[in-house]
C-alpha cells in the first residue's frame, strides 16, 4: 500500500524527543567536559551512571532526563541513591587526607628574624606578650608591641607558606559572592578574590592556607584555585563588602549518619531535578550545589551568572564515613 512507504522525518524525530518536560535545552552542552551542539544532545544516549544498575536503561529511551549528579544520569531514584553514597564515601576519604596538618613550616617569628626584619629583643617581647595574654597570633603582637608594619607580616606569611601576596585590586564582590556559601567565607578565613584567564580563581587567606577548603572549591567551581595571603585589614574590608552582596540561596541542615544524609541528598535531587549538581566536603561540612537550569552556568567554570536557578545545601555531620 502506498501510504506504508511514505516517511515523515519530522514525526520520526519528534518521537525520539522526551515527553513531559517543558525545559528547553540551551544552544551548547557539555558531555564529560566536551561541548556538544544541541542537535547532538537530543539524540545522544546516556547510560545510567550507577555502575551496579541492573535496569539497562539509557537516555533518551526512558522518559526521565533528570536529575543529573556530577555529570551522570540516574535512571531511577535507587540508582541516584547509589551514586550519592559513592560520592559521600569519596569525599569522606579525600577530606581526611586533605585535613592532615603540615608540620614542617618555620615559625613566622624565626623566619622574620632570619631575614633581619626584626631583632631578637623584638621577638622575645612579642612572645612574652603573647604568653601573658594567652591568645593572639605572633604577627599581631609584633605589630602591637614592636611597631612592625602589617605589610612585613604579610610578606613573612607569604614566605612561610610559599605563596604570593594578593591585593584587592580587581576584586568585584557581586560575582564572587556567588562562588561559595557565605558560611565558608566566615568560617574558614578565606575570600574568593577574582578570576583570571577564564580558568583561575584566586583565593585569599588571612594567615594560613587551607588546602582542604581550596581543593573543595576548585572541584566545585571547575577552576584552578590559586591561593595567597592578603593584608589582614584589606581582606576584612573586602570580605565585609562581599557579605553584603546577594549569594546563592543556602539551606543549612544537620545529619547524624551517612545513610540519613544519602537519603536526604537523593530526595533533594529527585525533588529539584537539577540539570547539574555536585557534592564536595569542606572539613565538617558537605556542600551540595544544584544548577536548576542550564542558563545558570556562566562561561567561567561552573560559576553561576546569578543567584537565580541555583541552590546550595550545606550539611553538618557528626559521623566519620
Amino acid at each position: 500500500m502506498p501510504f506504508l512507504d511514505k516517511r515523515d522525518d519530522n514525526r520520526i524525530a519528534d518521537a525520539l524527543l522526551f515527553g513531559g518536560d517543558e525545559y528547553r535545552e540551551s544552544s551548547r552542552h557539555r558531555l564529560d567536559g566536551v561541548e556538544l551542539p544541541a542537535s547532538l544532545v537530543q539524540t545522544q544516549r546516556r547510560v545510567c551512571g550507577n555502575l551496579d544498575c541492573a535496569g539497562g536503561w539509557t537516555m533518551p529511551w526512558r522518559s526521565r532526563r533528570r536529575p543529573m549528579f556530577e555529570g551522570r544520569w540516574g535512571c531511577s531514584g535507587r540508582c541516584v541513591l547509589s551514586m550519592v553514597r559513592d560520592a559521600l564515601h569519596r569525599e569522606a576519604a579525600d577530606g581526611a587526607t586533605a585535613a592532615t596538618p603540615h608540620r614542617h613550616r618555620v615559625p613566622l617569628g624565626l623566619l622574620m628574624l632570619s631575614q633581619g626584619w626584626i631583632t631578637q629583643a623584638q621577638l622575645r617581647r612579642a612572645l612574652e606578650a603573647q604568653r601573658q595574654a594567652g591568645r593572639g597570633r605572633i604577627g599581631e603582637w609584633l605589630i602591637a608591641e614592636c611597631g612592625v608594619e602589617a605589610e612585613q607580616i604579610t610578606r613573612g606569611l607569604s614566605m612561610q607558606w610559599n605563596c604570593p601576596v594578593l591585593s584587592a585590586e580587581g576584586f568585584c564582590p557581586e560575582p564572587m559572592a556567588l562562588a561559595m556559601p557565605q558560611l565558608f567565607v566566615e568560617k574558614f578565613g578565606l575570600l574568593p578574590l577574582r578570576t583570571a584567564g577564564g580558568r583561575i580563581l584566586y583565593l585569599a587567606f588571612e594567615d594560613c592556607l587551607d588546602a582542604s577548603a581550596a581543593l573543595a572549591i576548585e572541584q566545585m567551581t571547575g577552576l584552578k584555585a590559586e591561593n595567597g595571603v592578603m593584608n589582614e585589614a584589606h581582606l576584612r574590608m573586602a570580605r565585609s563588602k562581599l557579605l553584603q552582596c546577594d549569594a546563592v540561596e543556602m539551606k543549612l541542615e544537620a545529619s547524624s549518619d551517612v545513610d540519613t544524609l544519602s537519603g536526604r541528598i537523593t530526595a533533594i535531587l529527585e525533588q529539584k531535578q537539577p540539570v547539574a549538581s555536585r557534592l564536595v566536603r569542606l572539613h565538617q561540612y558537605y556542600w551540595l550545589r544544584l544548577w536548576l537550569e542550564n542558563g545558570a552556568r556562566g562561561k567561567l567554570g561552573t560559576l553561576p551568572v546569578s543567584r537565580e536557578d541555583m541552590l546550595d545545601y550545606v550539611f553538618t555531620t557528626g559521623f566519620q564515613s
